[in-house]
């Protein structure tokens, strides 16, 4: 997993830029959006009461890493109900999946030497 399985879902330029290139921020907040998304997760169904306040910290989490369309997934179940849950699922599956092969790509490069 590396640059070539990015689908382009997260904009990791912005991210970076936001970070002003700090790769231990850039790692702390990818680590962080990670670790909540597990939370979330189980958050986004319709039976849980908590449906709605998850999908609004999504959105502004989403927001915040670069994970533009996972954020206005979001929005449209905010405004739409219950019914748009898929998509935000769907969507945060796709920011992962972005996160996890950002996060090996910068892996790897770490493992590069200098020659």
């Amino acid at each position: 997993m590396a640059r070539r399985d990015i689908k382009g879902v997260v904009d990791f330029g912005y991210l970076e830029d936001f970070a002003a290139g700090d790769a231990g921020v850039i790692d702390e907040v990818l680590a962080l959006f990670r670790e909540q998304a597990a939370i979330w997760s189980t958050m986004l169904d319709p039976a849980n009461d908590g449906w709605k306040d998850a999908v609004h910290t999504i959105k502004g989490a989403a927001r915040g890493v670069g994970a533009f369309a996972l954020g206005e997934a979001c929005a449209w179940a905010e405004a739409k109900g219950a019914s748009a849950l898929p998509a935000v699922r769907d969507a945060l599956d796709a920011a992962l999946s972005d996160v996890a092969a950002y996060a090996h790509e910068q892996m790897l490069k770490s493992l590069k030497t200098k020659r």
